[in-house]
């Protein structure tokens, strides 16, 4: 596996790869690396000739009062696990190199980068919208893989490769969780232990929600309402939405369920805010939820 951490250094192997039609895969990483990056690295290593991971804190994507430098970095750890899964290509930018003195362009995207995540996080979106246009340009992969958990983010990548005719393919995998159902995050490392069993209550919830749909409820208020009970029996969880959306354009659902859609949950357990989501998807009279 070979590290690098320059732009020209990496468009340079880019140049390569091309010339020798080799189909280049990205997983774009913040590091502190566990089994739900694993999980799109195996998915890239089965699509593609070549697999790219970046590593990169992106500053631009984190709050004023947000856990920028308390994020776990521990890229030597990242490395060794890289190189064992047979990773072809280590990038590590710095900030410098990825946002050099006089830099002044953002990337927004608009109407759905504009609630849920992007209402509590202003800014969040525009952070990310920007460094993945700018990675995509750096590595120009064919295609670039991203998690479920991260469904708002993964929708808002995939509007900007449409709107900007980006070559890049967007691919989603499912949802990586522990045996007791928590959604695997960098973040889960911060949860003192009283708070990683509260934390279940996300995953408890869409799994209630589901038992619900087994049983023909199709209402998204009664849907929620399942959810919130769950929630509110942890005491340690604190919700900052729930919600029903369609799968496009992450307006909420208000009517008969119907077509693609999540159930997106965010909450605050102790000092750690995680997410969590379920798809919902339509095949005729039949409904399948994803969690």
């Amino acid at each position: 596996m070979e590290t690098i951490h320059t732009i020209e250094w990496m468009k340079q192997i880019v140049h390569a790869a091309r010339a020798s039609d080799r189909i280049l895969g990205l997983v774009p990483t913040m590091g502190a690396l566990h089994e739900g990056h694993f999980s799109l690295i195996r998915a890239a290593k089965q699509q593609c000739t070549q697999v790219a991971v970046s590593i990169f804190v992106n500053p631009t994507q984190f709050g004023p009062s947000e856990d920028f430098s308390k994020y776990p970095r521990h890229l030597d750890v990242d490395r060794a696990a890289l190189h064992n899964l047979g990773v072809d290509y280590l990038f590590v930018p710095s900030a410098q190199e990825m946002y050099p003195t006089g830099f002044s362009t953002f990337v927004e995207v608009q109407g759905i980068s504009d609630r849920l995540e992007g209402c509590l996080r202003p800014g969040h979106f525009r952070g990310v919208a920007t460094i993945v246009l700018k990675l995509f340009e750096i590595v120009q992969p064919r295609f670039a893989f991203f998690g479920r958990k991260d469904a708002q983010q993964a929708r808002i990548i995939r509007q900007m490769c449409a709107d900007l005719n980006l070559d890049t393919q967007i691919l989603v995998c499912p949802i990586t969780r522990e045996a007791d159902g928590l959604a695997l995050s960098s973040r889960n490392v911060y949860l003192q232990p009283d708070d990683r069993q509260a934390a279940t209550a996300l995953s408890r919830a869409l799994a209630a929600a589901a038992d619900e749909i087994k049983k023909g409820e199709r209402d998204p208020a009664r849907l929620l309402a399942s959810v919130r009970r769950v929630i509110d029996g942890e005491p340690r969880v604190t919700l900052d939405y729930a919600e029903i959306v369609n799968a496009e354009t992450l307006q909420p659902v208000t009517s008969t369920l119907h077509g693609t859609n999540y159930i997106l949950i965010a909450a605050k357990i102790g000092n750690t805010r995680l997410i969590d989501n379920a798809l919902i998807e339509q095949d005729g009279e039949l409904f399948k939820l994803s969690v």
